[in-house]
């Protein structure tokens, strides 16, 4: 496998060695492929500083696919999570459509190949699985569902990201859901697992309130527990579901550069995916912010790679793909 494909910059993408998930096919030519599931590492944001524009969370999207066996050992074992195997007998067609190009001098452009790849993926018929990169890769993201709402947005994160400017950069990763929310086809906001001193300062935390997002913190989540929160969460929307490493319980997904105590639980995360897929259709998802250098005998990584079969899975029988 090549490392770049000389295509011109809104199809460029790289294959990873190792990047394919259970031996999936891995997608040279993003004009020209159909698919029912897709994944699509995007590593590069919108960086605040120089040393961001290339750090160790960039190479997580290659870190998730190289723990992929130890998420799931086989597309023939027995997944007690989803009630069997993965794809379920059935002929679902899943492909790796490998990373984004970024370009060190071209950061913006970074963006916009971002959502033209998304944007071919979802021409495709694909459920789009995005493996970022820090969490300003969702914006590009969300750009691309454009013609795909109304949508309702469920968060997982510490932090409610709400900024509007940091550091003269308007979409970076703390303004992620503040630029969903300027977004026509974003609805409703669901921003589960916040604690701790997050991003928010007073006034973002208000704009997010003013905006009607549903802001729901780790204490009140481990009250009532996850069963109770996804109640809340209008039945038979369109829904897509940003992870952020660090809005889960650091026990298990511990390679993340702002840990805090507490978080969503793996049980609580099962509950979520499922439960969404079930109420409605999710019509994709991301997990950003991992930062494998800190990553404790692959964990985080196996972790993610949990999420996704918990996705995987539950569409599959939910029939999401049926012919």
């Amino acid at each position: 496998m090549s490392n770049k494909l000389t295509t011109p910059p809104t199809n460029q993408f790289q294959s990873i060695q190792y990047s394919d998930f259970h031996d999936f096919p891995i997608v040279t030519d993003l004009d020209n492929f159909e698919a029912d599931i897709a994944f699509l590492g995007i590593p590069f944001g919108d960086p605040y500083s120089m040393g961001e524009a290339s750090n160790d969370q960039c190479t997580a999207p290659t870190h998730i696919r190289r723990y992929r066996e130890r998420a799931l050992s086989g597309l023939d074992r027995y997944d007690f999570d989803i009630g069997g195997t993965l794809l379920n007998g059935e002929d679902i067609r899943v492909v790796d459509c490998g990373d984004v190009i970024g370009e060190a001098k071209d950061v913006a452009g970074n963006h916009d190949r971002s959502e033209q790849a998304v944007r071919k993926v979802l021409s495709s018929g694909a459920l789009p699985i995005i493996l970022g990169g820090d969490h300003a890769i969702p914006i590009p993201v969300f750009r691309a569902f454009e013609n795909h709402g109304p949508i309702t947005l469920v968060q997982v994160d510490a932090h409610i990201d709400w900024r509007d400017v940091f550091h003269g950069v308007s979409y970076g990763l703390s303004s992620v859901i503040r630029r969903a929310s300027e977004m026509d086809h974003i609805n409703e906001i669901f921003q589960i697992g916040l604690r701790s001193a997050g991003s928010a300062r007073p006034e973002e935390a208000q704009a997010a309130l003013d905006y009607g997002a549903n802001l729901i913190s780790d204490i009140e989540l481990q009250e009532v527990g996850m069963k109770a929160i996804l109640d809340r969460i209008p039945d038979g929307h369109n829904y897509y579901l940003t992870i952020d490493a660090d809005g889960v319980d650091p026990t298990i997904m511990p390679a993340v550069a702002g840990p805090a105590p507490g978080g969503v639980n793996y049980s609580q995360m099962r509950t979520l995916i499922q439960g969404l897929v079930n109420k409605g259709k999710v019509l994709g998802m991301d997990i950003v912010e991992i930062t494998p250098s800190k990553d404790v005998n692959g964990i985080t990584a196996i972790t993610a790679g949990r999420f996704i079969s918990n996705l995987i899975g539950s569409a599959v029988r939910a029939g999401y793909f049926k012919k």
